[in-house]
């Protein structure tokens, strides 16, 4: 099958499904290898670039999906999307962002987390497919765990969880508490230097105190001489 036609068939392939294609799916439909089909997959990508087309093909793990432009979006939503979007609270972010740096954690570690109970919010987070229950922990109990979804790499433009920013290094204190090492690597001022500029401007302080002093002795002085003068004119 000659590169055109193929190209032409994977685009209809994930046009009709509406979904994230499975890479083994295109190579088992199409018959190519999984390095001939990720040369066409980005030959497609650069044609539709330099076509300036509005859709896009998007790779989610080991899945591509055929999509429209973030772009175009205000242009899209008016006439076709009329589902409510997800409106996610400080409190959902949180949570998502715990479960996104640390696949496969239990309700109980994301609450001893976090703090406090986070029931609605998880409600709110499966609901939204940002997440999904991946099987049972090895614990007493046998909790459930979670992971996010790949609707949840869709949503904030990720491949993949690799692609996730780095967290700052950080370490328990003595009281358990978090201590960004970030911040530790800053240097602090020198115990000497801030007792010294204390001093000196405590110092500063007494000789400014000092001259007012002095020139309110003066002013009281020179009305005094005013008064016996003025004194000794009437006599």
């Amino acid at each position: 099958m000659e590169i055109e036609k193929v190209k032409a068939a994977i685009e209809a392939i994930l046009f009709a499904c509406g979904r994230e294609v499975e890479a083994k799916e295109l190579m088992s439909a199409l018959e190519l290898s999984s390095e001939d089909l990720m040369a066409i997959i980005e030959s497609m990508k650069e044609d539709y670039e330099k076509q300036n087309r509005g859709i896009e093909i998007i790779k989610v793990q080991n899945a591509f999906q055929l999509t429209t432009k973030k772009e175009y979006y205000e242009y899209i939503y008016p006439i076709f999307d009329k589902r409510s979007k997800p409106n996610l609270s400080n409190a959902a972010l949180e949570v998502l962002s715990i479960i996104a740096y640390n696949p496969n954690i239990t309700k109980a570690e994301i609450e001893a987390i976090r703090g406090v109970n986070c029931d609605g919010t998880m409600y709110k987070l499966l609901e939204y497919n940002l997440i999904e229950n991946v099987g049972k922990a090895d614990l007493p109990g046998r909790p459930g765990m979670y992971s996010v979804t790949k609707d949840f790499l869709k949503m904030f433009g990720l491949t993949n969880l690799d692609e996730l920013p780095e967290l700052p290094k950080y370490k328990l204190d003595e009281n358990r508490q978090i201590v960004i090492d970030d911040i530790l690597e800053a240097p602090m001022p020198e115990r000497d230097n801030v007792e010294k500029e204390e001093t000196e401007e405590q110092d500063e302080q007494k000789n400014t105190e000092g001259q007012e002093n002095q020139q309110e002795v003066k002013e009281k002085d020179v009305q005094k001489e005013i008064e016996e003068e003025k004194q000794a004119e009437q006599e």
